[in-house]
């Protein structure tokens, strides 16, 4: 008889552990309580007819690293990507702009006195990519490869504002380093900041910075179509409201953040626990746009046409500031804009001629306000006529962020703030376990922490496979 499984919420996470106990033998069915499946992994049409925005996710180097997707067949089930032919574009006030190459030695180039400190840094992770990705994909402990991971853990635990400073003279070196570290949410003074520079910077070289045709959706739908193929089934609209109504299962893995668990377990945990789980930290929320666009956005910096990811914020200063003030519960002023334009690289996103743009800034979290102005300011600044362009647009709260996802808390698309506490205990010392036998949280409150990856689900199916191997 087989054993049966239910997976709460259908991210990227709970896909990929629904389709790890599916592999297994389980007989696995998803919950999840909005209308369409997907998680921070969907796309709709928000503001037009015919023009498709990501609702989450849009540009995706993680799901290409990721060691458990790459031994799935997405492109089977309709996954296809786009590689725009630069992973990162980073434009400056004089009209300029630098772009993250897949090559190492092309991007370096265009960083003058600091092209061989770049290549110092870069060029031996991204030789050894392959390797490092599963190391830095997992849970802590030993590691398989001590000496690569020491290379790369010495920098990375550092605060990019450190590492930028001390690595380079220029200011452009610096302010690129600062907008891929600034994907960590955290300040840039805060220790592990230079680690997500490192990683995002070492995936725009070794694999790029992909969209998936026809928008996020698209991978949520591939994996859907997987688990679909082993027997596996999502319901939709289908919310579990208490761990109580899933009775006679083997296992339940909740794709859920922290404080979500403690609600859905409904009295059932020790005192401790459930007071662990409610004291975890969230991070700054977002504030997002979406726009329907009648052309191109005009950047003054040819340079940014070639990129689908767009850094706007200026120089290390000015994306500090703008990241510490997120941090401290201040509403933004000159925010680092996260920008995304799908559309020159996907025209399936738009009607003929058309295009769509996808962008967020750090807000406080919870922040109820609207940074529009602010966001399309920054824009004007990059891209003068801007403005003319938009057709449509539709604002998101970090409130509205968390309506339209419940794992967003207070806007946090990371699961939780990636501070150095919560980096080794995420959520708790027990990682996926709880105090409830059988239960797990999968979501991307656990190791390895945010991004499309399925890395998080598909640990803790193992260690729920591990725990009924042993009954």
């Amino acid at each position: 008889m087989k054993r049966i499984a239910t997976v709460i919420g259908s991210g990227p996470n709970g896909l990929a552990a629904a389709i790890a106990l599916a592999q297994a033998g389980l007989d696995v069915d998803v919950r999840e309580a909005a209308p369409q499946f997907g998680g921070g992994a969907r796309s709709a049409e928000v503001t037009l007819p015919g023009f498709v925005h990501d609702l989450g996710s849009a540009v995706h180097p993680m799901a290409l690293s990721s060691p458990f997707f790459s031994t799935l067949p997405l492109r089977d089930h309709g996954l296809h990507w786009n590689w725009p032919p630069a992973a990162v574009a980073h434009p400056f006030d004089d009209g300029t702009a630098i772009t993250l190459e897949r090559s190492v030695s092309e991007t370096a180039a265009q960083l003058g006195e600091d092209a061989e400190a770049y290549r110092g840094l870069f060029d031996p992770l991204v030789r050894n990519w392959s390797i490092l990705a599963p190391e830095v994909l997992r849970p802590l402990g030993i590691p398989g490869h001590p000496f690569l991971m020491a290379r790369f853990g010495v920098r990375a635990i550092l605060p990019a504002t450190v590492l930028a400073r001390s690595s380079f003279r220029n200011v452009r070196a610096r302010a690129l380093f600062a907008g891929l570290s600034a994907h960590s949410v955290l300040p840039l003074e805060a220790p592990l900041s230079s680690a997500f520079g490192f990683i995002l910077g070492v995936t725009g070289h070794a694999v790029g910075w992909p969209i998936p045709e026809g928008g996020a959706q698209r991978i949520s739908n591939a994996l859907a179509g997987i688990l679909n193929s082993l027997g596996g089934r999502i319901a939709t609209d289908a919310p579990v409201t208490s761990l109580n109504d899933l009775s006679r299962r083997d296992a339940v893995l909740c794709d859920v953040t922290p404080r979500q668990f403690a609600a859905l377990a409904d009295g059932r945990l020790p005192s401790p626990f459930e007071s662990a789980m409610n004291r975890f930290q969230y991070g700054p929320g977002i504030f997002k746009m979406d726009w329907a666009l009648r052309e191109p956005i005009p950047w003054k910096a040819k340079e940014c046409y070639r990129a689908a990811t767009v850094h706007l914020g200026g120089t290390l200063e000015e994306i500090a500031a703008s990241e510490r003030a997120a941090w401290h519960g201040q509403p933004p002023d000159n925010p680092f804009v996260l920008l995304v334009q799908p559309s020159l690289f996907d025209s399936s996103r738009a009607p003929a001629g058309q295009h769509t743009a996808w962008a967020y800034c750090h807000v406080p979290n919870g922040w109820p306000g609207s940074a529009l102005a602010q966001i399309e300011a920054q824009i004007e600044r990059f891209a003068p006529g801007f403005q003319d362009c938009i057709l449509a647009r539709r604002p998101w709260s970090s409130v509205e962020m968390q309506q339209l996802n419940s794992n967003l808390i207070g806007g946090d698309l990371n699961g939780g703030a990636p501070t150095l506490k919560q980096f080794v205990l995420r959520p708790t010392w027990r990682r996926y376990a709880t105090p409830l036998k059988g239960i797990y949280i999968c979501s991307s409150s656990t190791p390895p922490g945010g991004g499309v990856h399925g890395m998080c689900g598909y640990y803790a199916a193992q260690w729920a496979l591990q725990y009924l191997s042993k009954r």
